[in-house]
């Protein structure tokens, strides 16, 4: 069982971990233990998470997201597998967790009499600009 906040809790069954090899450093390991993980998780299959928060984390997945709704994290910086582990599950975690945290509602907001006086005075510059380019035009 994994926590993820008061209320969302995902079971072990819901996420499946693979071992692979790593590229990069690890001298005469790096071709004999597989120490990177990869995380699958299926959120569209998922009892645990809220419809709306399957939303958000589907949008926030991206590219992670297979088109069966199947979510893969990798992490492989640590030499260790079970380094690797931890930090991958922490990485679903905050995931999810940033998933629930509902968007803030947008105000829309006025502009203010400055920013329209602003504008107004801007428009009245370049038109005054354009009519003298035009006037110009004919005496030359």
């Amino acid at each position: 069982m994994i926590d993820i906040t008061p209320t969302i809790h995902l079971g072990d069954e819901e996420i499946e971990l693979v071992y692979v090899r790593a590229p990069g450093p690890g001298g005469q390991n790096v071709n004999k233990v597989s120490s990177a993980v990869q995380l699958r998780f299926n959120l569209l299959g998922s009892p645990s998470l809220p419809v709306e928060v399957k939303q958000r984390l589907a949008r926030l997945a991206g590219r992670r997201m297979t088109s069966q709704g199947v979510l893969i994290l990798e992490a492989k910086q640590y030499r260790s597998q079970e380094q690797n582990r931890q930090a991958v599950l922490e990485r679903l975690r905050r995931l999810i967790q940033q998933a629930s945290q509902p968007p803030k509602p947008r105000r829309r907001t006025q502009p203010t009499r400055a920013s329209r006086l602003r504008r107004l005075e801007s428009k009245r510059k370049r038109a005054k600009i354009k009519r003298i380019r035009k006037d110009k035009e004919f005496d030359g």
